[in-house]
């Protein structure tokens, strides 16, 4: 079918590069702990964190999958960007199963004093036939914002974390 790309800002009082650090370089030890309920751990298949590397999220008993793996196609540590793909998971009524991938932009930028902006572009391509709800989609919108409150959250409780 076709490419369907979504935006969305979230606005948060913790500065981007705490942002950053807590979500992208060190979600892997940050994320089982916190999101303990729905993610069991996240383990780094291929590579160490940097352009290449896949990362499997495996998820409790709680979860519709149990896992679900993610290559890191960019990295910029400077402008706090990153650009990952998801490319594999064991759901068969999940929505990656309907798609030949989905690759998100993340990037972060100061906002007010100390705060900062997160945009979250996501890109959904479609395999041939197969028409992706709107449903769908929102689903995952509201996912990646409640990860983001839960790790504002956490570093706002812990204001020398990540720092």
């Amino acid at each position: 079918m076709g490419i369907t790309k979504i935006s969305q800002k979230f606005i948060t009082q913790v500065t981007p590069e705490r942002m950053f650090k807590a979500l992208i370089l060190d979600a892997h030890n940050l994320c089982p702990k916190l999101m303990f309920s729905s993610i069991k751990s996240i383990e780094f298949l291929e590579g160490e964190g940097e352009v290449g590397t896949i990362k499997q999220i495996n998820f409790t008993e709680a979860s519709p999958m149990r896992y679900a793996k993610h290559r890191i196609d960019a990295l910029d540590k400077e402008n706090l960007m990153c650009r990952y793909t998801f490319i594999e998971s064991d759901a068969a009524e999940h929505l990656l199963d309907k798609l030949e991938y989905i690759t998100y932009d993340v990037r972060f930028e100061g906002y007010g004093r100390g705060g900062c902006i997160c945009h979250l572009t996501s890109e959904y391509k479609a395999k041939d036939g197969i028409q992706i709800k709107e449903e769908d989609i929102e689903l995952g919108k509201d996912r990646a914002i409640g990860m983001y409150e839960v790790l504002e959250a956490y570093l706002m409780a812990h204001p020398r974390a990540y720092t």
